[in-house]
């Protein structure tokens, strides 16, 4: 949490060419794609490729999960025949943490187990992401009281070549469309203090502060 944003300006209005952009089902062959789009992404939706000297870790927490988790909700947007930005979610936030506990992380904490030298890492989000695979176990249960309205959750990245044509509206309504359809009664996601752009196009689709975390807001979202 704390990653997302649709880009750095937040630009996501219905803009010439949007039709250009297809949003289809996510596939699990679009890994490779997914971990490029949130690596170019990853730093309050700039580019941190200067940040990780392992250019797959942001993807291996904050991506490719949601493409192999069994309950994921993952929709791609395609651009000139290639994804260039997505959508990944759950529909309960729960479950998919005791898989990730269960399933995920156990082959990542053996394959970055310490230690590791202070020059292995190119920033202090390299490190912390690190410590957080290796080190947090994720809680079963939502541990603030209000997320139980709000079970889902989302991240959503957009590479600059689609930002301003409408793909990020168009990605978080399917997505709503379909929890909707199964239920769901509310969709929750962390975005970073400065990502200011992030925060006013969240804004703008009805999600409102449920908590502040040191990193930032915990926006949510009643969808019935």
């Amino acid at each position: 949490m704390g990653k997302d944003g649709p880009g750095p300006a937040g630009r996501d209005g219905a803009g010439e060419g949007s039709a250009a952009v297809r949003i289809r089902p996510a596939l699990a062959m679009d890994a490779p794609y997914f971990y490029e789009i949130c690596l170019k992404t990853g730093d309050a939706g700039a580019d941190a490729s200067g940040l990780f000297s392992d250019p797959f870790l942001l993807g291996h927490y904050f991506a490719a999960p949601y493409l192999f988790f069994p309950g994921g909700l993952c929709f791609a947007a395609d651009y000139h025949f290639r994804p260039r930005g997505y959508i990944v979610a759950v529909p309960d936030t729960a479950a998919f943490n005791r898989w990730m506990e269960e399933t995920w992380l156990p082959p990542l904490r053996r394959r970055y187990s310490p230690p590791f030298p202070p020059e292995r890492f190119r920033s202090e989000a390299e490190g912390r992401l690190l410590e957080t695979i290796r080190g947090s176990h994720l809680p079963p249960e939502a541990p603030d009281p209000r997320l139980a309205a709000y079970p889902a959750h989302l991240h959503i990245d957009l590479l600059p070549e689609i930002q301003g044509r409408g793909a990020g509206r168009r990605l978080m309504d399917t997505l709503f469309a379909e929890l909707i359809r199964r239920g769901v009664p509310g969709v929750h996601l962390g975005v970073g203090a400065e990502n200011t752009g992030a925060l006013a196009f969240y804004r703008k689709l009805g999600f409102s502060a449920l908590r502040e975390e040191p990193w930032g807001p915990v926006l949510g979202k009643a969808l019935r």
